[in-house]
C-alpha cells in the first residue's frame, strides 16, 4: 500500500523539506479584514508582522473549508493508495473534524486523519516520523499506532508577552482566573487535553525560560533520544540565545529552531517563546 502523508500549515515544515519528503500541505488562512491569506502561499511571516504593527483590528483565522479537503484527497488519489492526515489540536480548530468528514467524500482513497493534541513544530514531528514509516512501506495502522504513542512523551510549554490575543480569539481555557495580577508576570502556559491551559505566573523571562527547561529536564532524565525545538513568534535573536542554553544543559537532545507562523502569532501575540519536545519512537 503506497501510503501520502498530509499535514496542515500549522505544522510550519519549511517548504523545500516537504517537497524533498513529498509531504502533501493544506494551508489555513488568516483574516484582515475583507482579505483572507493562505498560510505559507499567500503571505510570509515578514508581511504578516508588518500588517499587525500597522495597527487597526486585529486579525482573525479560519480553517481549511471541507471542499478544500476533498480536492487535496482527489488529487492524492491519482499516484497514493492511503493518506494519512496529521492535523493541529481539534482543541484548537475544526481542521480535523473537517478532514473526517471530506474522507466520505472521496472514492478510491483510504483516508486516516490523527489528532496531534498540539501544533506547531511538536506537529511537525508526528509528520516526519510517519514520513519515516511510510518510506518504510510500513501500513497505515502502523504508522498510527507509532504516532498514538508518540503523544505520552510529545509536550510543548510557551511563554507570551501578554494574554489579550489568546483572550480575544477564546482559546485560552481558564483565561479569567489566570489573568488576574499579570502586572510585572510572564504567563506560562501549556497544551493539556488539546486545548491551550494556564500552567504558572512567573515574576521574569529568564525564570520562565529556566522552568520550562527545568519541566522538560524532567523527561530528559528518563532517557532516551529527544528532539527538541524552539520556536519564537519573531524573536529568532531570543530564540537562538535560549537554544544555545538549552544545547549545554541537554547534550544528548537533538536541537531545532522553528517559528510561529501567521495563524498561531495571531493568537499567541509577537514576542511568544516555546520549547516542544518528544522522544523518539
Amino acid at each position: 500500500m503506497k501510503t501520502a502523508i498530509l499535514t496542515d500549515s500549522t505544522a510550519y515544515l519549511p517548504k523545500e523539506l516537504r517537497d524533498e519528503l513529498d509531504i502533501f500541505m493544506i494551508p489555513l488562512s488568516v483574516i484582515f479584514g475583507e482579505d483572507a491569506y493562505r498560510e505559507e502561499l499567500d503571505i510570509t511571516m515578514k508581511e504578516f508582522y508588518e500588517k499587525v504593527n500597522e495597527g487597526g483590528k486585529l486579525p482573525t483565522t479560519s480553517q481549511p473549508v471541507i471542499g478544500h479537503f476533498v480536492e487535496m484527497y482527489e488529487q492524492i488519489a491519482k499516484d497514493y493508495d492511503a493518506v494519512i492526515g496529521i492535523y493541529l489540536s481539534s482543541g484548537l480548530s475544526g481542521t480535523y473534524q473537517s478532514s473526517t468528514t471530506a474522507a466520505g467524500m472521496v472514492e478510491g482513497l483510504k483516508v486516516y486523519s490523527f489528532d496531534t493534541e498540539i501544533s506547531c513544530a511538536p506537529q511537525a514531528f508526528y509528520v516526519l516520523r510517519a514520513v519515516e514509516m511510510a518510506r518504510e512501506g510500513k501500513h497505515p495502522d502502523e504508522i498510527l499506532e507509532v504516532l498514538t504513542e508518540m503523544r505520552e512523551w510529545t509536550k510543548a510549554y510557551f511563554m507570551v508577552d501578554d494574554l489579550n490575543h489568546l483572550k480575544r480569539g477564546g482559546r485560552l481555557s481558564g483565561a479569567q482566573a489566570f489573568i488576574g495580577g499579570l502586572l510585572q508576570v510572564k504567563p506560562l502556559l501549556r497544551i493539556e487535553d488539546k486545548i491551550i491551559t494556564p500552567f504558572e505566573k512567573i515574576r521574569t523571562s529568564k525564570k520562565a525560560l529556566k522552568r520550562i527547561g527545568d519541566i522538560f529536564e524532567e523527561d530528559y532524565n528518563k532517557g532516551g533520544q529527544f528532539q527538541v525545538s524552539i520556536i519564537h513568534a519573531n524573536r529568532e535573536e531570543n530564540a537562538r540565545a535560549w537554544m544555545a542554553d538549552l544545547k549545554e544543559r541537554f547534550p544528548n537532545a537533538e536541537f531545532g529552531i522553528s517559528s510561529f507562523g501567521p495563524v498561531i502569532a495571531t493568537h499567541l501575540g509577537e514576542g511568544a517563546l516555546a520549547m516542544g519536545w518528544t522522544k523518539k519512537i
